[in-house]
């Protein structure tokens, strides 16, 4: 009998309900650009992120005095300061900060799978790392891909069957579903150019036609960071 743990694939979070049954490990994954810009916050000293489903949620923290990152179909929402772009993490100017961020897609994916026993945030940029923590943790593993208004999106499923193909090269984890085979095998198809293969993705055109290849660029460069968020009790924090 084979009892290691599974490591499966959810394309969007629509589909989650279908896939959660034996889960202990919820990786939420939005590369262009939610958990990219979450990774970096953190990387570059951000203390926590709130994460909240709705425009809504965002106004009220901002009138509590929050720094509030809100993005709606790839552009910061009228009103305030940031968006999700990981770029304006870097100069380290937010270090020791709380942001409260919403997104088109990543912050509802993480809304979607709150209730998990562990949720944690997973890109290129922290690749490797999630990868070895999670082959140390030897429980079942989901990757939930945010997609595009629940729709199926390219990136985040080559990122999934990125830790797909790590976590099964352990030799410590199988796979029992299409959906992660058909993941681990994009991710081979991608992994020598992924800019390259995303050329023809909708979202990457959704970007470019906003000037924001610089973003796509850095979000698709694997191994920035050690950083691994994690969410307790409705708010991430550096693991």
């Amino acid at each position: 009998m084979d009892d290691r743990p599974r490591v499966e694939v959810c394309f969007t979070p629509r589909s989650y309900e279908l896939y959660d049954e034996d889960v202990d490990i919820v990786v939420c994954i939005d590369v262009l650009r939610a958990t990219s810009a979450m990774c970096t916050a953190f990387e570059y000293g951000v203390e926590k992120i709130i994460p909240v489903a709705t425009l809504e949620e965002a106004f009220e923290y901002k009138k509590k005095g929050y720094i509030v990152a809100a993005e709606r179909k790839g552009e910061i929402v009228e009103g305030f300061k940031l968006g999700n772009s990981p770029l304006v993490y870097l100069d380290g100017s937010y270090k020791g900060a709380t942001i409260v961020m919403t997104t088109t897609n990543g912050t509802k994916t993480i809304h979607t799978a709150r209730k998990a026993q562990t949720v944690v945030i997973g890109s290129f940029l922290n690749l490797d790392a999630l990868s070895e923590w999670l082959i140390e943790q030897k429980r079942n593993v989901l990757l939930l891909g945010s997609g595009w208004k629940d729709t199926f999106c390219l990136e985040d499923t080559i990122c999934a069957g990125a830790f797909v193909e790590n976590l099964l090269n352990s030799g410590q984890f199988k796979s029992e579903f299409d959906s992660s085979i058909a993941a681990k095998y994009l991710f081979l198809s991608a992994r020598d150019n992924y800019f390259g293969y995303l050329k023809a993705s909708s979202h990457r055109k959704r970007l470019k036609k906003l000037k924001l290849n610089e973003d796509i660029k850095f979000c698709l460069t694997p191994n920035q960071t050690s950083v691994i968020p994690i969410l307790r009790k409705g708010v991430l924090e550096k693991l």
